[in-house]
């Protein structure tokens, strides 16, 4: 199925006698519209009415194409949980078998907020590194944090044999416990949420530091960009001693890393930095498997976060009102899968929305659908 027929099944939020225009068609206009490089309401019903010798062949516009009031007051209305269910299915299904590494990891959507009296909307997005994938989202619950909504889409997900990975907020036993139970290997950052288990850790690898590691267990790189150099090295050890009893309330805890990252700018200072983090690996696994997971969840910065702010112009986005931030942060997750997931051309996202909007041949492309 394509995305557009996965957002044929979501109910439409309005009463009978007041719909003028078909909900099938606000969704398809607003995804099609946001591929091609609208980033607001005005600019979507402009798409639409520029295309609308386009759209007719496969949507129903009996009233012609929605107004942009109509557009922001549909994704007002749209119950934003159908809209996630939809996009899940489908990204569950562009997936298919998940494999490497899932960085688990929050973005706040900083257009939604208004001052002090409304927070930003919060999501928390699974991305597979090795694949270039959405896995999905959901979002945090204004009262709360990702502590509780990182659960909530762990259980929308299937992660068998997959390595995740999740910052210090997420290095709580109940998401070890989860994972575990999924089949799923953990790398969790280990910080002062911690205090206790971070402190003895810290000291086992000072203590160790003055003896010489295995060579499996010890694994070095170098990298050189953006003015400066830098070094990491990563050290895999055993759980501690002192940490064995806490251990047991840690499901699947098996191994300790220590990763040292020693920057040197360019005619500048030098720098180190010295991270630590709870595994479910076991401790012969080779130290750069555990390089190559903790390097890849800076993906879901790289690849996804920059390019819904850059590309997708999300932070810019100026919206409020009752449901309208969050489906409006899926929608543009939507169409930035799909550009993403595109090969048919060598040119970064920006240009692919473009595109999207000069060539409606390419636009179909992208959505998968024969027009």
């Amino acid at each position: 199925m394509t995305l557009l027929q996965h957002l044929q099944v979501i109910p439409d939020p309005r009463l009978e006698r007041t719909r003028r225009h078909e909900l099938q068609s606000i969704l398809a206009i607003a995804l099609c519209a946001t591929i091609a490089g609208a980033d607001n309401w005005v600019e979507v019903a402009e798409f639409g009415e520029l295309h609308h010798d386009w759209f007719i062949r496969f949507v129903p516009l009996p009233s012609g194409i929605a107004s942009h009031d109509t557009f922001a007051r549909v994704f007002r209305l749209l119950d934003a949980k159908q809209l996630e269910l939809a996009c899940q299915q489908w990204l569950a299904q562009v997936a298919g078998r998940v494999y490497g590494t899932v960085a688990i990891d929050g973005k706040s959507v900083r257009g939604s907020s208004k001052g002090e009296a409304r927070r930003p909307l919060h999501m928390v997005s699974a991305w597979a590194a090795d694949m270039g994938l959405l896995l999905g989202q959901c979002k945090v619950d204004g009262k709360s944090n990702e502590i509780t909504a990182i659960p909530e889409l762990l259980r929308l997900l299937h992660l068998k044999g997959c390595i995740v990975t999740i910052d210090a907020i997420g290095c709580q036993k109940s998401i070890a416990q989860q994972l575990h139970e999924h089949g799923a290997a953990y790398v969790l950052s280990l910080k002062g949420n911690q205090r206790h288990m971070h402190a003895v850790v810290q000291k086992h690898f000072e203590v160790q530091a003055s003896q010489e590691p295995p060579d499996e267990n010890t694994y070095t790189e170098r990298s050189s960009g953006h003015g400066r150099q830098e070094l990491r090295s990563y050290r895999l050890s055993p759980v501690p001693e002192a940490l064995q009893r806490a251990a047991v309330h840690w499901p699947g805890l098996a191994s300790v890393v220590q990763v040292t990252r020693q920057r040197q700018q360019t005619g500048g200072e030098a720098s180190e930095e010295v991270s630590y983090y709870l595994s479910s690996l076991p401790v012969h696994t080779p130290a750069r498997v555990l390089a190559h997971s903790i390097r890849s969840h800076w993906a879901v910065e790289n690849q996804l976060h920059w390019s819904l702010d850059v590309a997708m112009r999300e932070d810019a986005a100026q919206s409020y009102k009752d449901q309208g931030p969050h489906n409006q942060t899926l929608l543009r997750r939507m169409a930035l899968q799909l550009l993403k997931s595109d090969t048919s051309v060598k040119v970064g996202v920006q240009a692919k929305r473009k595109r999207a909007g000069w060539d409606v041949g390419y636009l179909a492309h992208v959505l998968g659908i024969r027009v």
